[in-house]
């Protein structure tokens, strides 16, 4: 690869209409310039309609900015789809605009954007601009890799959502690369955040996207599919416990501080109570509130108890809830019992007995969508009933970490930043086996 590639960014899905601000001239695919101003799209029978300054229809729009640096849009978009933070907000975008028919009356907003110009607003969209150097390199090289890895394998592999359960009574489900066949990559936490440049507010950041630039985690001479989580809670875990059943070399567990991983190991129910009641000395059991407020953003500092939580489930709650969730009807939930676990103790596998049957549910991330109403912080639990053996009135879960745990732990990388780490020592610590290769 000798050139940066262009990057088409999903920012809104599936939406009726949508109101976006011009800010500089654009183009459109006839060469006829755009001028400033707010225009007003909606989508029918698969023509979009535009009103504003210029009223016209068309069954794509695709505007380009007459000047790269100084042209942007602005538009409404929902963060944090689905999670505890989930809102909405103004944001303002540079690169290219393009609004495409989704079904009959739904539009969907891309961005096409050059990688560095989107890679500076990721790195400041998942976290504080404040945050240490080091640790802004370290991620503008994994989000870059991460980015080229899906690309390359998009086309290779498709979809890798599961095409069905193995066997009755289970639901295993997971949902990966392939999942945006419109475009390259969305703009929420299902890819990378990606909320444009009124994040981009510190020097520092730009400083660590150019001191990276074209920079990649490779393994055996491919970019890494380099994950990373906000809190691992101690222990990082292994790509087969949210994805599929493949080997990835380099995202396996390792302790999140200096050391081993725990013996016994935290696939045990007693070795992980212990070790959510004990942590260990780890980086991302950090307390210190000033290297917090440089690694998060001001929607994620209202979540205090990430690397240690607990969550109290009303049995009968808990069955509406899973049948709302999962579409299965189990009636009341009479137990949670963990069937299998990563290193790290997320839970891949969840039998969930209830008074009207059985299910077995999994991967990590349908086990936390299942059991919150928007989600558990992780799958990294200990189940405490509470009441009769038989018939518990509640269910009290006690946590560690927040997020899948695979690969780089965002807190934990912070912590190594601010006590003195590199980017290349930070790397080598999550991804072992890996190597730092210039791309263009």
């Amino acid at each position: 690869m000798s050139t940066e590639p262009v990057i088409a960014v999903g920012l809104v899905e599936n939406t009726r209409s949508i109101e976006v601000r011009l800010e500089g001239t654009f183009v459109d695919g006839d060469g006829k310039t755009i001028r400033p101003g707010t225009y007003h799209f909606r989508c029918a029978a698969q023509n979009l309609a535009c009103t504003g300054p210029v009223r016209r229809e068309a069954a794509e729009i695709a505007w380009t900015p007459v000047d790269p640096e100084r042209s942007r849009f602005s538009l409404p978009a929902i963060i944090g789809i689905d999670f505890h933070w989930q809102q909405e907000e103004i944001q303002t975008f540079q690169g290219g605009l393009r609004l495409v028919p989704a079904g009959e009356d739904r539009l969907t907003a891309i961005n096409d954007v050059p990688l560095e110009t989107y890679l500076t607003s990721v790195i400041c969209s998942e976290m504080s601009a404040d945050a240490p150097s080091a640790f802004a390199r370290a991620h503008a090289v994994i989000s870059r890799s991460w980015l080229l890895a899906q690309l390359e394998a998009r086309n290779a592999q498709g979809d890798a959502t599961p095409p069905g359960d193995p066997e009755p009574g289970t639901r295993i489900r997971w949902t990966d690369r392939g999942a945006h066949p419109g475009f390259d990559v969305c703009a929420d936490d299902h890819c990378q955040r990606y909320q444009g440049v009124g994040r981009v507010r510190s020097p520092s950041v730009a400083q660590a996207i150019a001191d990276t630039r074209g920079l990649v985690l490779t393994h055996e001479g491919k970019p890494c599919d380099a994950r990373f989580s906000k809190c691992c809670g101690g222990v990082t875990e292994d790509f087969r416990t949210a994805w599929s059943d493949e080997k990835v070399p380099y995202l396996v567990p390792v302790l999140d501080g200096p050391g081993d991983l725990p013996d016994p190991p935290l696939t045990g129910e007693a070795a992980l109570r212990d070790f959510i009641e004990h942590p260990s000395d780890v980086y991302c059991g950090s307390t210190n509130d000033r290297i917090l407020a440089r690694v998060l953003n001001d929607y994620d500092r209202a979540t205090r108890d990430f690397f240690r939580w607990r969550v109290e489930l009303d049995a009968s709650a808990a069955g509406a809830l899973i049948a709302r969730k999962l579409g299965v009807d189990l009636g009341r939930i009479l137990a949670l019992e963990p069937v299998a676990r990563g290193l790290s103790g997320r839970i891949e596998r969840l039998r969930i007995r209830g008074e009207a049957g059985d299910l077995v549910v999994g991967k990590e991330l349908e086990i936390r969508r299942a059991l919150s109403p928007t989600h558990l912080y992780s799958s990294s639990f200990v189940v405490d009933p509470a009441g009769a053996a038989a018939r518990p009135d509640t269910f009290v879960l006690r946590g560690a970490g927040w997020g899948h745990g695979v690969g780089l732990c965002q807190i934990g990388a912070a912590v190594m930043a601010a006590q003195g780490f590199d980017h290349p020592d930070i790397l080598g610590h999550y991804y072992p086996g890996t190597l730092l290769q210039k791309l263009f």
